[in-house]
């Protein structure tokens, strides 16, 4: 982190209270923390947002996989994509739900087109993609940037 930098702010108060009840909900200790968060989190959208924008992130998605065929087209969709999935995990819910969170890790606009895909299946009965950046990408010694695969 740089060298701190006091600024001051107006806020109505009512808007006030019910920011201070939200950080105490989230366990903040000081508004500015909470301050500190709200600004990264728009700054990552901003950048996500860029489609050539180096992102990683998770496909959450929840499927019936008695559901004719979702189980397959899933895991088809997956392997005509491999180049952006760095790895998944499966868990069985009840009889009928399974689980799968997939960790991505691609240009903006693919991995949103691949996410779509994914949640637009039937038999998908939920899904989210969320995206963030890098802090640090890594170098490869082709000039390639990319993060480890654990």
């Amino acid at each position: 982190m740089g060298v701190l930098s006091r600024i001051g702010i107006a806020l109505d108060s009512e808007l006030l209270k019910r920011f201070d009840r939200y950080i105490g909900r989230r366990g903040y200790t000081n508004r500015s923390e909470a301050f500190r968060d709200l600004i990264r989190d728009r700054l990552v959208n901003e950048q996500t947002a860029a489609p050539d924008a180096v992102v990683v992130g998770t496909v959450t998605l929840i499927f019936d996989h008695q559901e004719h065929g979702v189980t397959e087209k899933l895991t088809e969709v997956q392997h005509e994509n491999h180049e952006l999935v760095v790895s998944t995990s499966h868990a069985h819910l009840d009889h009928d739900s399974c689980l799968e969170v997939l960790i991505v890790h691609g240009k903006s606009a693919k991995v949103e087109q691949f996410a779509d895909r994914l949640i637009g299946l039937k038999g998908v009965q939920h899904g989210r993609l969320v995206m963030t950046v890098p802090a640090h990408p890594i170098e490869h010694k082709h000039g390639h940037k990319h993060i480890h695969k654990h």
